[in-house]
């Protein structure tokens, strides 16, 4: 069974650095896509940065630029940098994961497996 555990997060001024953690366990896709989702009070959740095993990360456009998706094979956990942090980007992160044969999918209904999230707060 795929399981997600977030760590990392937390509260921070404005133009500041946060990094999010994912790590996984029992994934045996060979292709895979993992990816972080965040969801603001009252709104919809929205795709942040994903991860095809077999290709690079990819971004939202309101991301691009400051967020930065990385992985560790040889852990199984991937990174979520954030620089230059805006107030807009407070909401709850959350992993994704999912079996795909052609890339990542930006709907999350498409994703099968969620971690519990973690809190980043971004004070002006």
């Amino acid at each position: 069974q795929v399981q997600l555990m977030e760590s990392g997060g937390g509260s921070v001024q404005a133009g500041g650095s946060l990094s999010v953690s994912c790590a996984a366990s029992g994934i045996t896709y060979k292709n895979y896509c993992m990816g972080w989702f965040r969801r603001a009070p009252g709104t919809e959740r929205e795709a942040v940065a994903r991860l095809y095993s077999k290709g690079g990360p990819s971004y939202a456009d309101y991301v691009k630029g400051r967020f930065t998706l990385s992985q560790d094979n040889a852990k199984n956990t991937v990174y979520l940098q954030m620089n230059s942090l805006k107030p807009e980007d407070t909401a709850m992160y959350y992993c994704a994961a999912t079996d795909s044969l052609v890339g990542c999918p930006t709907n999350e209904l498409s994703y099968a497996y969620w971690g519990q999230g973690t809190q980043v707060t971004v004070s002006s």
